[in-house]
């Protein structure tokens, strides 16, 4: 993370001081609502007295949970006496005695000082600190190796397999440095760490060379070097030197660069898991910046919405995993903004967590029946509000990727791409900026199929998925649209741009060798390119790409089309 725990923590304690400052006028904002309720009671209707009482327990039990977050005891036990005094009115006949009229008053002059007292001994407040070690939490953010991670190192005597086999390595955006000799291998390691290494079994000084080398290099370094070795020896006694020397994998020659590139990537991939996102729906601005500033510092991301009648445009754009919601707010209840965001689909699997003062435990069912997954009673300590947050995010995320990914390739299905296309375009129209939608075929994929089994069409898929996945962005959108049809989406990227991206990678994946029970053989594919400036809505946006796929189609294959209006 970018800010120290200790950043976090000053933040923390600035925000605690400007909520104390601000008290005087939240209690006004309850003695406003007061007094108007009191000067119109005796000319209001049952719908405006509702409308004051309402209002004024809002407030209260606004200010009790914000003043309790923030250690303020006073002012939340003077403001969670009036919040219940004002719920038993709700609850009756919401015209108020004279008994009730001069109780009230009491209970705001108790409020009011509380208040004044708190502003007072604003640095005595009994904060909840937050520790400046990090937690035990399940890791969310991983480390990133401070290895060049797309550089390998080769080491093969065979200069023709050498050289053949790093070009195909190189097609999925590796860096292949190739050594014929140890002791070149060795100066090179001693000046730069690669991501991994491939190394021969066997040298002509002898057949279990490789192993031994690497072994010594092993011993010699603080980190082990993630090794992969290649042979063409299969026996038991070249394997178990293999292991010995610390390989990771061993492949037999002729190599399956696709099994080569699936164990590359798993040791070499950025271990960064994307940051969780939670949508945070509290009307209290203080409260709300509160819970951002707490899971930020657990390393997640949080976008904020004080207004409930606001929420649609982030849960688009967002794409929370998780929504932090309060359970009283005006002009929408928590109850009833669960219940709408859960008659939408797209949104049914995302976690709801309610934030509130309530206790009513029936309320508490209530609106767990109304789409909650969990209730939280304020306030949270932050530790607890963390760790009620991480298990429901991975839960939900693992839930979420069985449902959107295709289960070979790994790539978002058919339709998450097309959600997703239409959610672009959108951003797109609204921003301004460029937008390109491409459509992949793979030639001749039957007859790989038909002439080398349904396995070996799989395994093609997976490479094309892999290709797709190593040289785009992580911001471009791949997806497996159906069958042998891949779709990618490209934000801020012009129809010039994407041929090219497009170009590069189509020319990189015909020089892929397929393997097949020992015959090698090669793959292309063609693509279609249309960009938002020319279509502007989704249907026609992807109606035009497939436009421009058939159109490569027909004038011959392996090629890239960029689409014209």
């Amino acid at each position: 993370m970018a800010e120290t725990l200790k950043d976090v923590q000053e933040q923390l304690d600035n925000l605690r001081q400007r909520y104390t400052q601000h008290l005087p006028e939240r209690v006004e904002q309850v003695a406003a609502t007061w007094n108007q309720w009191l000067q119109g009671q005796q000319t209001a209707s049952e719908e405006e007295a509702i409308s004051y009482v309402s209002t004024l327990h809002h407030l209260t039990h606004r200010l009790a949970g914000s003043s309790a977050t923030f250690g303020c005891n006073q002012v939340y036990d003077a403001a969670r006496t009036m919040e219940m005094f004002c719920k038993s009115i709700l609850e009756g006949s919401k015209v108020l005695t004279t008994q009730q009229q001069v109780e009230m008053g009491s209970l705001l002059a108790t409020l009011r000082s509380a208040a004044i007292a708190q502003l007072a001994s604003v640095d005595k407040v009994d904060f909840p600190e937050l520790p400046l070690t990090q937690p035990e939490y399940p890791q969310i953010i991983e480390s990133v190796s401070e290895s060049h991670d797309r550089l390998i190192f080769l080491v093969e005597d065979d200069l023709e397999l050498a050289q053949d086999l790093a070009l195909q390595i190189s097609c999925f955006g590796y860096r292949v440095q190739s050594f014929s000799e140890f002791s070149e291998f060795e100066k090179a390691l001693a000046q730069t760490t690669p991501a991994a290494a491939i190394v021969d079994v066997v040298f002509p000084e002898e057949k279990l060379a490789g192993p031994k080398t690497i072994a010594a290099i092993q011993q010699a370094r603080e980190q082990p070097l993630p090794v992969l070795f290649i042979s063409c020896r299969s026996d038991l006694m070249a394997r178990l030197q293999a292991v010995r020397a610390g390989g990771q994998a061993y492949f037999s020659k002729p190599i399956e660069v696709g099994e080569l590139i699936d164990a590359l990537d798993h040791l070499t991939a950025r271990k960064t898991t994307e940051p969780y996102r939670i949508l945070a729906i509290e009307d209290d601005a203080s409260l709300a910046a509160y819970y951002a500033l707490t899971l930020q510092k657990a390393g997640m991301v949080v976008d904020v919405v004080t207004d409930p009648l606001e929420v649609m445009l982030p849960l688009i754009e967002f794409r929370p995993d998780l929504i932090l919601m309060d359970m009283y707010m005006p002009g929408c209840d928590g109850l009833e903004l669960a219940a709408l965001i859960r008659q939408q689909p797209a949104y049914v699997g995302i976690p709801i967590v309610f934030l509130s003062r309530e206790t009513d435990f029936n309320k508490q069912l209530t609106a767990i029946a109304l789409g909650g997954d969990d209730f939280l009673t304020k306030p949270i300590h932050p530790h607890h509000l963390i760790a009620s947050i991480i298990p429901r995010v991975q839960r939900s995320r693992l839930l979420r990727s069985l449902m959107v990914c295709d289960s070979l390739t790994g790539l978002l299905n058919h339709t998450a791409v097309k959600e997703q296309l239409s959610t672009e375009v959108k951003r797109a129209s609204r921003q301004q900026t460029p937008l390109a939608f491409a459509m992949i075929d793979i030639d001749g994929f039957k007859n790989v199929n038909d002439n080398y089994g349904h396995l070996t069409g799989d395994r093609v898929l997976k490479s094309l998925s892999r290709l797709l996945q190593q040289r785009l962005r992580s911001t471009d959108i791949k997806g497996r649209y159906g069958g042998e049809e891949f779709a990618i989406i490209l934000p801020n990227t012009d129809g010039a741009n994407a041929l090219e991206i497009l170009d590069q990678m189509r020319s990189d994946f015909a020089q892929v060798r397929q393997q097949a029970e020992g015959t090698e053989f090669s793959v292309t594919f063609s693509c279609g390119i249309a960009t938002f400036s020319n279509y502007t809505d989704a249907t026609q946006l992807n109606e035009a790409a497939d436009r421009a796929l058939y159109e490569a189609k027909n004038q011959g294959r392996n090629r890239v089309v960029l689409g014209e209006v």
